[in-house]
């Protein structure tokens, strides 16, 4: 069967995604159209060559509309003739836009795909693509009469449910500023990273995070009527605990094994397992579970081969739990920080997570890496790649 490889994935570094943020002021089919062109540069190839680019956005408004995917493949110089489209599956669209690219390597349909994500959550604010309803008035109403939640109700659900409190949560989110504040500061991120405008480092990582200093922020997504449904809730996510509002591009370089050869190129990395599942859509976030479980069995694999876990951590629960439920090694688990230091700029993140756990196999020597994500609606792809050396 063909192989899928990946020779090779970049990212923007992070920007706060607010007004003044680092990358606020570049319209998001540039910030990806420069990291197009950088990955197209960095290889040496010429992008006639490029079958499909596959592109992850969630807010598909505003700058980000009309298949932006398109739009930054013409802003990049790419011939007319280089296809685009424009995927959504929520938080978990580049890592999706990655399974899209290598299984149609694998299928035989493309001999070379570019995976690629962006999101400016500062110029194209979330939710502004809302489709004006919500499950007490909507198609699904009969399926959840008491109507659907917002995800930071769901991670305060699961962190209850699950008995996280307060300063676990806090705990969880210092680690992640202090790993990846190491990590940047041992280079560890440079081989990713594709300065953007002026901004050369990821502006969310805050070094001097403590628990001390988290455990002062208040409570996000409490109101009264969410109190009166939840009484067992603590109330206890805070944009401390949270990963934030976040701007940046990703894209990552896939063919077959045998076209890299023919090009000179080095594979660095071979997709090895695929899956995605829906799960409960008021929970929303525990997907990862069952998704993690999926792709381990189609693998062959149990949690102890794989040598680095990502998880998304667009709460601090998200992780925590999977953990918990996975019986996971807690030092394998987002060993360079994850979305609470390195942001969250929805579209591109999976392609992000995916740059980092490929740089740090490398990096380490490790052989196999998973990666998995929850997404709105209660989906989570799961994904595992192997090294290659």
């Amino acid at each position: 069967m063909t192989s899928a490889v990946i020779v090779d994935i970049v990212r923007t570094p992070s920007g706060k995604g607010k007004a003044g943020g680092g990358l606020s002021c570049v319209h998001p089919a540039t910030l990806l159209a420069d990291v197009l062109s950088e990955l197209m540069s960095r290889n040496d190839l010429d992008p006639r060559v490029v079958d499909d680019v596959i592109t992850g956005c969630v807010t598909q408004s505003g700058e980000q509309a009309f298949n932006i995917g398109r739009t930054a493949v013409l802003a990049a110089g790419f011939p007319e003739s280089v296809p685009a489209t424009t995927v959504d599956r929520q938080c978990g669209s580049s890592q999706q836009a990655a399974h899209f690219a290598a299984q149609g390597v694998i299928a035989g349909a493309y001999d070379i795909a570019i995976a690629c994500g962006v999101e400016s959550m500062s110029r194209v604010p979330m939710f502004s693509n809302g489709q004006g309803q919500d499950a007490n008035r909507g198609p699904i109403a009969y399926r959840y009469p008491e109507g659907l939640i917002q995800q930071g109700i769901s991670a305060e659900i699961i962190a209850a449910r699950w008995k996280l409190d307060r300063s676990t949560l806090d705990e969880f989110a210092a680690r992640s500023h202090r790993l990846a504040a190491r990590t940047a500061a041992l280079g560890g991120f440079d081989g990713e990273l594709v300065a953007a405008g002026t901004l050369t480092s990821d502006e969310t990582i805050r070094p001097t995070t403590t628990t001390e200093g988290l455990a002062a922020l208040r409570p996000a997504f409490v109101d009264d009527a969410m109190a009166a449904r939840f009484p067992e809730i603590d109330w206890s996510i805070t944009p401390g605990n949270s990963s934030p509002l976040t701007d940046g591009a990703s894209a990552a370089l896939i063919m077959s094994e045998e076209t890299a050869n023919k090009l000179g190129l080095r594979p660095r990395a071979r997709f090895h397992q695929f899956a995605v599942v829906g799960d409960d859509p008021l929970l929303m976030l525990t997907a990862v579970v069952p998704a993690t479980r999926k792709v381990l069995e189609r693998a062959h694999l149990t949690i102890d081969d794989i040598d680095a876990y990502e998880v998304n951590e667009a709460f601090a629960p998200v992780p925590l739990v999977w953990q918990h439920e996975l019986r996971a090694d807690p030092d394998r688990l987002n060993p360079r920080g994850g979305a609470i230091a390195l942001g969250h700029p929805l579209g591109a993140s999976g392609i992000r997570i995916l740059s980092t756990l490929v740089n740090h196999l490398e990096q380490t020597g490790g052989r196999y890496g998973l990666m998995t994500m929850c997404e709105a609606g209660g989906l989570a792809n799961a994904t595992i790649i192997e090294r290659l050396s």
